[in-house]
């Protein structure tokens, strides 16, 4: 059998999409150590410049002025294919890309990123790919640029998205429901006890994740902190800060005059296990971190949503009962020690996200990716 070869496009606009590349990667190599894997960020393939000044744009906007963020996002959710706009992107970089793809041979693309799929799904309309092509959907709603007709296979979180592709003219026998795929790391069991020892923790009480963000955009991050320092109510919390420095600085008094324990964190590349250790997450609503806290059963806090992409995925843990969304520090003081006060309610919370996501999603995410290219080889043969 020949090596296979795969080429990934994720990008860093947004963390979350180089995570799910990421994890499809594991999963890949789990099932073949020999795959033979090139996976590439859009926009650095493009102009390393390019890439950082959308990247830097993108970050502040969604830091600083989120609602004209969260404007653009409605605005451009129900654009047609065939619009100029559409289009436009649909250019970017085609050369380039059909000029890689035809030079390095691979039997499959994926691409966790939706503009990249547009360029090349158009290509794949036009006759001048012919490489199976899959678009795995990293947010829990439909937005106008994950939808290209050119694709040849989707990957969606929840039964929601693919209602809404099929509505939006996608052929629902070319989606396949796995989950939005995450690390299979979040699948393992942890020591819960041994990893509170590690980490200096009461073995206890209860303890709440505070999620900054790669980029430290959780608005309020800081006030959440001071909530649960000087709560009166016995807990613990632990504050990943990303590279956010500012905030992690900002955090010196609070955890010295707070009569609650912190721990405080940078970048980390154990989240898996900080949420093996956490009875409630508070967080932002990106679609990685949203199913890597539903694959680990914790029940998740958002607060203040981004408008736009994790405003609609907030409104979508909410509907199924694994999440609830606070607007305010008042509302999320409240629905913290609520939740903390009626374990029942947690219970309520794990079991509904048992039930959305039941696990595994690299792989089965990667099983329909192979099922796709082993049909798509036997009907060449059969021609």
């Amino acid at each position: 059998m020949e090596q296979l070869s795969v080429l990934i496009f994720s990008a860093t606009f947004g963390a979350g999409h180089v995570r799910a590349a990421d994890a499809i990667i594991e999963a890949l190599r789990a099932k073949d150590p020999d795959v033979k894997i090139t996976h590439l960020d859009f926009g650095a393939f493009l102009s390393k410049t390019f890439n950082s000044v959308i990247k830097n744009t993108y970050i502040e906007l969604i830091k600083h002025t989120p609602k004209l963020w969260g404007k653009f996002y409605y605005r451009t959710s129900k654009i047609p294919p065939d619009s100029v706009f559409q289009r436009f992107l649909n250019g970017l970089g085609r050369r380039e890309f059909v000029k890689l793809i035809q030079a390095l041979q691979p039997d499959l693309v994926i691409c966790t990123y939706p503009t990249v799929a547009g360029v090349l799904a158009q290509q794949r309309l036009k006759g001048v790919l012919n490489v199976p092509l899959v678009t795995v959907v990293t947010d829990y709603a439909v937005h106008s640029q994950w939808i290209h007709p050119g694709v040849d296979l989707y990957i969606v979180g929840c039964e929601g998205v693919s209602k809404g592709l099929v509505a939006r003219g996608i052929d629902s026998r070319s989606i396949r429901i796995t989950g939005i795929p995450v690390s299979p790391k979040f699948d393992l069991e942890y020591d819960r006890t041994e990893l509170l020892r590690q980490l200096n923790l009461d073995l206890d009480r209860p303890t709440v994740l505070v999620m900054g963000g790669a980029y430290g955009v959780l608005g309020g991050a800081r006030a959440v902190c001071k909530i649960l320092a000087d709560a009166t109510y016995p807990v613990q919390s632990i504050i990943v800060c990303g590279q956010d420095e500012k905030l992690y600085k900002s955090l010196d008094s609070i955890i010295e005059e707070g009569q609650n324990p912190v721990a405080r964190f940078g970048f980390v590349r154990n989240v898996e296990e900080l949420m093996s250790v956490s009875d409630i997450i508070i967080t932002k609503s990106g679609g990685l971190t949203v199913s890597e806290a539903l694959t680990k059963r914790v029940p998740m806090v958002i607060f203040r949503p981004i408008p736009g992409q994790e405003e609609e995925n907030a409104i979508y843990l909410d509907g199924i009962g694994a999440g609830r969304v606070a607007k305010d520090e008042d509302g999320l003081e409240k629905v913290i020690f609520d939740l903390l006060k009626n374990p029942r309610d947690l219970e309520r919370m794990r079991r509904a996200a048992a039930k959305a996501v039941p696990g595994r999603t690299a792989e089965h995410a990667v099983n329909s990716m192979l099922e796709l290219l082993e049909n798509r080889q036997n009907t060449q043969k059969i021609g």
